[in-house]
């Protein structure tokens, strides 16, 4: 499935470590309703029958948004779910091992942190780029931030979408200006916002100028 960069622009990642006054659920609406682009969902400690009814849940609404739905890092619950596409590291299953499995019907997403990965990441098939860090990120330890150059050198070398992701705020957003990024992967300034659709609606701002620039 090719990848529209427009689907990039403010692209969400989901965290339940801020749920509490709202579901993860209510969250992501007040997060599409703020103009995200794009949800994936990511969960790294549901057993896999809870991740693949939550993933059915907020798919169904991003669905009635009209904003594509990716699975992080579980081919089997994107399948199962119904999900747009599935999202991968460098260290989970191979790109080309997933694009067998779901051939052009889902998009896949693939982590690059230099401009090899990018390079091979196309090659087999991915529909476009994370790359990142690109600041301090608090949801990844060990991680060592990509340099601007770099980032720029990523969104040259490529011929699909890239979407910098890595401790991106409102603060910092426009710094990316001039890399070459279809948008950004948002996690903590979208779902550690006390109000969620204002501050979505804030960064889709930001976003849209630092590409028009």
């Amino acid at each position: 499935m090719k990848c529209d960069k427009n689907w990039m622009r403010l692209y969400a990642v989901t965290d339940r470590s801020w749920v509490g006054k709202q579901s993860l659920c209510e969250q992501v609406e007040a997060a599409l309703q703020g103009g995200v682009t794009c949800v994936q969902l990511r969960e790294k400690s549901l057993d896999e029958a809870a991740f693949l009814a939550e993933a059915r849940e907020i798919g169904s609404l991003c669905r009635r948004y009209g904003v594509p739905f990716l699975i992080n890092d579980n081919l089997d619950v994107a399948i199962a779910s119904g999900a747009d596409g599935v999202h991968v590291g460098q260290e989970d299953l191979p790109v080309a091992d997933v694009r067998r499995r779901v051939g052009d019907r889902m998009l896949v997403g693939v982590s690059a942190h230099n401009v090899q990965e990018a390079l091979a990441a196309e090659r087999e098939g991915a529909d476009y780029l994370g790359a990142g860090a690109v600041f301090g990120t608090a949801t990844k330890h060990n991680v060592t931030p990509l340099s601007y150059t770099t980032l720029q050198g990523i969104c040259s070398a490529v011929n699909i979408p890239v979407v910098a992701i890595g401790g991106i705020g409102k603060s910092n957003l426009l710094q990316l200006h001039g890399t070459g990024v279809a948008g950004v992967a948002v996690v903590s300034a979208i779902f550690a916002a006390t109000d969620i659709q204002s501050a979505c609606r804030e960064l889709r701002a930001l976003s849209e100028q630092m590409v028009q620039g």
